[in-house]
């Protein structure tokens, strides 16, 4: 096995389009293909100098040292599996390559370098090579002969961040042309783009995806209480899911209402559907989504939660629509699923972890990421590593909690901040101005959530004010 490169990596991504329809219809045959499929990448990847950290299922995840041997191994590989004799199991591969500086860690790599390229692999289509503009911006001088590279222009993958650069190999003897990328831009939506990186997650994202895939999962609540990310992980499931609604998914924020009565008409609004004449606007929705295939994500049902026996009319109106709930309380209606979002994973105080090793939390991987988006030159040291890590977990890896904390290392840092954790209502303030005010302190957080109580839910809390 060749060494894991460290630094500035290019990594290569691949899986087989359409494998699970394959296994399904020839599952002696997919069996000795997947055989042969694996070997000849191991084969080509280890020859172009590649070390291959990670295999899910007909995945390979490879990182280069170079650029120029990455491509080669792309390009190698395309033709290896066109020239196989795969009878009737067809192995068409989709190929992604993006280069940046990701955390390695006993053999596997981790951070935003590496959810790039898998959003970029995610656009693809079986035979296809695609390349992030960084990984074109350090090939293209140096292609080989009869190589170019086809500018796709700017798409939104499916990380909500920014748009990418996206660049398709294109030689001869392999096909060229292949239908519309599979990105954001490709379904009908309004899903607003994160100005944040989305850290983690990955296991709560597929648990989401994987219920709403199931046919009798018709209306699934993320519920947890306030600061838990709800927000952002319903936003991800729902972009990675947007493929799968034929018209589209679309993001129906409900903070700003607290009237019941307004949350269909806000539907209606964000639908861009007209009430004709003296109709209800629930008539005008259930007619509208009879015939769609559409998921509806809804924010912050909590305070309108009356509302819910009207979600449960407009799903049995429209067999193919399904709705993705935000909110800090079950709706108690039919056919209701829960999903309660877990807090960010946590390192265990009463075992120090080596600094290599810590940022494998998610909950710590925010803080750090928050915290130098905050103080450009902060970083963890082994001086400050321990109190990172016990700042996260006192505050049990609530992400907004978290974030908050990490914008305070302005003015302390980590050591001098834990003290200050003991009044942390008063402590966790100056969220960003462009975000609710619900957001913007914890005690904001927990004051939202109080008033949402009836006057004998208050009266168990004693004077809220006091707390």
């Amino acid at each position: 096995m060749n060494a894991q490169p460290t630094g500035t990596v290019t990594f290569l991504f691949t899986d087989i389009e359409g494998s699970t329809k394959l296994w399904e219809h020839h599952p002696e045959a997919m069996q000795k293909a997947l055989a042969r499929h694996d070997e000849l990448l191991r084969q080509i990847i280890a020859t172009h100098k590649g070390y291959v950290f990670k295999t899910v299922g007909d995945a390979f995840c490879a990182a280069f040292a170079t650029t120029a041997e990455a491509l080669q191994a792309a390009l190698r590989i395309q033709y290896a599996l066109s020239e196989e004799a795969w009878g009737n199991t067809p192995i068409k591969d989709r190929l992604a390559l993006h280069t940046g500086a990701a955390e390695e860690r006993e053999g596997d790599y981790f951070g935003p370098p590496v959810n790039r390229v898998a959003r970029l692999l995610s656009a693809g289509h079986g035979g296809q090579i695609l390349l992030s503009s960084a990984t074109q911006e350090l090939v293209r001088d140096q292609l080989p002969d009869q190589v170019i590279l086809r500018d796709l222009g700017d798409h939104r993958l499916k990380d909500l961040t920014r748009p990418e650069r996206i660049f398709q190999v294109v030689v001869p003897d392999l096909p060229a042309d292949f239908p519309s990328l599979k990105t954001l831009d490709v379904r009908p939506h309004n899903l607003p783009a994160q100005i944040t990186s989305f850290i983690g997650r990955e296991a709560e994202i597929a648990a989401v995806v994987q219920k709403l895939a199931q046919a009798n999962v018709r209306l699934l609540t993320l519920t947890g209480p306030g600061g838990t990310g709800k927000t952002r992980l319903s936003l991800q499931a729902a972009a990675d899911l947007l493929e799968k609604f034929s018209d589209g998914v679309f993001f129906v924020p409900l903070a700003p209402i607290s009237d019941p009565t307004l949350v269909i008409p806000t539907i209606v609004q964000v639908l861009g559907l007209q009430a004709s004449g003296n109709t209800p606007p629930l008539d005008v929705l259930k007619t509208y989504l009879h015939a769609k295939q559409m998921l509806l994500a809804l924010d912050n049902f909590e305070q309108v939660v009356e509302a819910a026996p009207d979600i449960t009319e407009i799903l049995m109106a429209a067999p193919h629509i399904k709705v993705l709930v935000t909110s800090r309380t079950v709706l108690r209606v039919s056919g209701e699923h829960n999903y309660p979002v877990p807090s960010m994973n946590l390192p265990d105080p009463k075992q120090p972890l080596p600094l290599t090793r810590l940022t494998q939390y998610e909950a710590v991987r925010l803080f750090i990421e928050r915290a130098q988006a905050a103080k450009a030159d902060f970083s963890v040291t082994n001086a400050n590593a321990p109190a990172v890590a016990e700042i996260c977990v006192r505050l049990d890896g609530l992400p907004l909690a978290i974030e908050l904390a990490a914008a305070r290392v302005r003015l302390l840092p980590p050591q001098k901040m834990l003290p200050q954790l003991e009044h942390r209502l008063t402590f966790l303030t100056g969220g960003a101005r462009d975000v609710p005010a619900r957001q913007q302190a914890l005690r904001n957080t927990i004051d939202w959530s109080y008033h949402l109580l009836t006057e004998a839910e208050k009266s168990c809390f004693g004077v809220w004010p006091s707390l």
